[in-house]
């Protein structure tokens, strides 16, 4: 058996949750491989919107085990949160969702360093969610963190003074103030709240799962444009946001990686700053913005809207290996009569067109080459199987697959899980 991955080809916000939700009926095991509480994955049925931050997007399904991977970042206070909205809908978290043990926590004083350093930074600011992301990672990889298995152990309190106590240098070189007696009781009502749970040796629940031929599907979060080798940086996230990441995430070999779920929006959208060549500041933009509803499901930020671009899809659809591609909100663009699709960029400077996404993109300004599209201008959320789609909705669908060179074999249009169009029978 191989282990499949669904992950974000833009600048994150794609959908990705959704999706995992189609698909869940297909596997055995989702497994959520990097990222934290700065993902919102929002799914959508029976009339109502949830919003998942760190648990898997498997987890309303039965007979489905979700695994928060050893790549993940978990802040206690907002999973207790998470875990209690599903508890109060009948949701019997505890038995249908472990946690790894290896998976780094998110502390108080993460928070408190993320919004003293963004603060400082002014105007060079990255557009962080402050949700102690980055200091969170950075302790990972400095060797300093506290993981979930660490709760367990009998200097667990030493431990995290001992860190809170490094932490405190920090935040006095940035002169912010704060009030650590005011956070901490949440923080340890949500420890409390992890002990309860299944906590495990993630990487081998799934490969022996693997062996017993069951099936995993690895949900990635943000998208490969905030990949931190791999991204527009330094405008980017603390994680590998590519299939890579799966890997070291979940702890699963290369060579048992299978299908890749590449899922992109129809047009394209990023929060936060950092370089994005079609962006649309104008009314364009805005229509956009307000038909799609962007705005971030973590922070309630404007999403930046722009038209799609193919260099940089091609580009995050090499890095990650796609086999698969769904897209998105095809719906939003239903009331345009021209879609605008970029194809190059030019660099101003030197009127250099090039076809790819270069590393200066964030040093250098550059403009889109459009083409484009006709429109469909129907209500897309009516339709019920692919075969009712438009013949300018199939035509767009069929001139990116070939720019693309990837089939693209989901099409949504519509937030509910009922309104997703199968082009090929992938479910199966």
């Amino acid at each position: 058996m191989k282990v499949d991955v669904l992950l974000g080809l833009q600048w994150g916000d794609e959908g990705k949750g959704k999706i995992v939700d189609v698909l869940t009926p297909q596997y055995n095991i989702i497994g959520r491989f990097q990222g934290g509480p700065n993902a919102g994955h929002t799914l959508e049925f029976d009339g109502i919107k949830h919003v998942l931050h760190t648990i898997p997007s498997g987890i309303f399904h039965d007979d489905v085990i979700n695994v928060v991977g050893n790549g993940v970042v978990i802040d206690p206070v907002i999973l207790k949160v998470e875990i209690d909205k599903l508890i109060a809908m009948g949701v019997d978290v505890n038995k249908k969702m472990y946690i790894s043990k290896k998976a780094h926590l998110i502390l108080p004083t993460h928070r408190l360093i993320d919004a003293a350093s963004e603060a400082s930074k002014g105007k060079e600011k990255i557009g962080s969610t402050l949700k102690g992301i980055g200091p969170t990672y950075m302790d990972k990889t400095g060797r300093n963190g506290l993981r979930v298995g660490d709760i367990f152990e009998a200097n667990f309190k030493e431990k995290y003074t001992a860190l809170v106590e490094k932490h405190k240098q920090i935040l006095k070189f940035h002169n912010y103030d704060y009030d650590l007696a005011e956070l901490e009781p949440a923080f340890y009502e949500g420890v409390n709240t992890i002990k309860q749970l299944t906590c495990i040796d993630s990487e081998h629940y799934l490969n022996n799962n693997l062996v017993a031929g069951k099936k995993i599907l690895a949900e990635g979060a943000q998208g490969t444009l905030l990949d931190v080798d791999f991204g527009s940086y330094p405008f980017v996230t603390s994680s590998n946001t590519t299939t890579a990441g799966t890997c070291t995430g979940l702890g699963i070999a290369p060579n048992k990686i299978g299908e890749v779920y590449g899922i992109f929006k129809a047009y394209c959208t990023r929060v936060g700053s950092g370089p994005f060549p079609t962006e649309l500041d104008d009314e364009v933009g805005e229509k956009i913005r307000t038909a799609g509803f962007e705005f971030g499901a973590t922070t309630g930020r404007k999403r930046r809207c722009g038209w799609i671009d193919l260099p940089a899809l091609k580009y995050a659809i090499m890095i990650n290996g796609v086999t698969q591609l769904c897209m998105m909100k095809a719906d939003v663009l239903d009331d345009f009569d021209t879609i605008k699709v970029c194809t190059h960029y030019k660099y101003k400077d030197t009127q250099e067109v090039i076809d790819f996404m270069p590393y200066d993109l964030v040093s250098r300004e550059v403009e889109p080459v459009y083409v484009d599209r006709k429109a469909w201008k129907t209500d897309l959320t009516k339709l019920s199987s692919i075969e009712e789609i438009p013949t300018e909705l199939n035509d767009y669908i069929e001139y990116l697959e070939k720019e693309l060179n990837v089939p693209i074999t989901i099409v949504s249009v519509g937030p509910d899980r009922k309104q997703t169009l199968i082009r090929e029978n992938v479910l199966v």
